[in-house]
């Protein structure tokens, strides 16, 4: 296991920064309440995934640059989205590998973790469940399966609380159908792909989808307002905190 540090940097992401803070600050809280100091750079921006996925690497640099710029110190770097974790880890790496930066983003990619992969593996994080009994399903948005492979880490949380029964979907390696600008560009099939989803949500009887990832929570939340369905899309550390308080 890796040492605990005193001190960790957060990354907010554009979607929690700017619609969903109650996420952030729940990550925050569970970090805080382990004893570590959070230090929330206010120069951060955008990872520059958006670009980088639309194929403009120059645009993504100049963005890519100003966060390795931003989080200077040789702290860990903590991230609530398996999405931007994934760009900040895999891609700087692969964006600079010509470039003079290419080893300073070497040693700011190792440094970053996701949210629950850090609350796992490096604070060993134990829970006790406050909450009544609940039934919850996940979904794994596509980074966090694939690339930061962390989904074990979450689910491993959610079964430390003793009054919660996960429930796993049918068709949970699929896609949700967000994709960032997918959803944009390919909005017939992006819709089409959120139905299936949201069939397979209802079909547990659960009484809300929790994920990692603010951007597939979103579309699916806002897919199931649509079918006038009660149950909420809410991000692991929002549900994490909530229980244990």
């Amino acid at each position: 296991m890796p040492t605990r540090p005193e001190k960790v940097y957060f990354f907010g992401t554009c979607l929690i920064d700017l619609c969903f803070p109650q996420a952030g600050m729940a990550g925050m809280e569970l970090l805080q309440r382990e004893g570590i100091q959070v230090v929330y750079p206010q120069k951060q921006s955008c990872c520059g995934q958006p670009a980088y996925n639309s194929g403009f690497p120059d645009e993504a640099r100049t963005v890519a640059r100003q966060q390795i710029k931003a989080f200077a110190k040789d702290y860990p770097i903590i991230i609530p989205s398996g999405s931007c974790g994934g760009m900040l880890r895999h891609h700087y790496p692969k964006l600079f590998a010509d470039q003079p930066e290419a080893a300073e983003a070497q040693r700011f990619a190792s440094r970053v973790f996701e949210l629950n992969e850090f609350l796992v593996t490096v604070l060993d994080l134990k829970l006790e469940d406050r909450g009544q009994p609940i039934k919850v399903t996940w979904h794994s948005s596509c980074s966090a399966l694939r690339e930061m492979k962390v989904i074990d880490h979450a689910k491993s949380l959610l079964r430390q609380l003793k009054n919660v029964e996960l429930i796993e979907l049918q068709r949970e390696r699929e896609c949700c159908g967000f994709g960032g600008s997918f959803s944009v560009k390919q909005a017939d099939i992006s819709s089409a792909m959120v139905v299936d989803k949201v069939a397979d949500i209802e079909q547990t009887g659960a009484a809300v989808v929790l994920s990692g990832d603010y951007g597939c929570l979103m579309h699916i939340g806002g897919a199931l307002k649509h079918r006038n369905s009660p149950i909420p899309a809410k991000h692991v550390a929002e549900f994490l905190l909530e229980r244990t308080q």
